[in-house]
């Protein structure tokens, strides 16, 4: 049935609740989408929620027990088509900008011949830092595409431009770079 496999990286911001709408999402336009979800996603929406969404397991270690002597990031990594995080946090940023592959969702960047895009979500003025700024140059100088950031109601309450862009905005993203 699904000839695209999405690989969505979800990251501990507060916008990790709205992977749920995008799986639903992508989905709808036939796309098989596995989840990797980092350790502070789980703080926002549960493996079980996504799961249950994407009719696919959700992976969350780099070592699992059970995983028979596979290696989840390069089986990934290989099967797919695009690799999609959403919500990026700064500090995913920061370490795909600097080839840290501390996770199970930076190895599969790391091992991946797919296209990569971002839809970073954070606090305005983490968005402004020149630090963030310059690893989103980084990423952008090999390839990575980006979702930037809207102006909208932030966690803190605040309005500003680190809210994650419209689920729309980044499912026609992702078409665009299947094409």
């Amino acid at each position: 049935m699904f000839e695209k496999r999405i690989i969505l990286g979800v990251t501990g911001s507060i916008a990790a609740y709205k992977a749920a709408e995008l799986i639903r999402r992508l989905r709808e336009k036939g796309l098989r989408v596995s989840v990797v979800m980092t350790k502070g996603a789980e703080h926002f929406i549960t493996p079980l929620t996504l799961a249950s969404l994407s009719g696919e397991k959700v992976y969350r270690a780099l070592f699992e027990e059970e995983s028979s002597g596979r290696m989840p990031h390069i089986d990934l990594a290989k099967e797919a088509s695009l690799v999609l995080i959403a919500p990026a946090t700064a500090n995913i940023l920061a370490k795909m900008a600097h080839g840290i592959a501390d996770d199970l969702l930076t190895c599969v960047c790391l091992a991946t011949e797919a296209p990569i895009l971002v839809a970073p979500a954070m606090h305005d003025e983490m968005v402004k830092n020149k630090i963030v700024q310059e690893n989103c140059r980084k990423l952008k100088a090999t390839g990575v595409k980006f979702v930037d950031p809207i102006k909208g109601k932030l966690a803190c309450g605040t309005v500003g431009e680190g809210h994650i862009a419209e689920i729309e905005d980044i499912v026609e993203e992702v078409i665009s770079l299947l094409k």
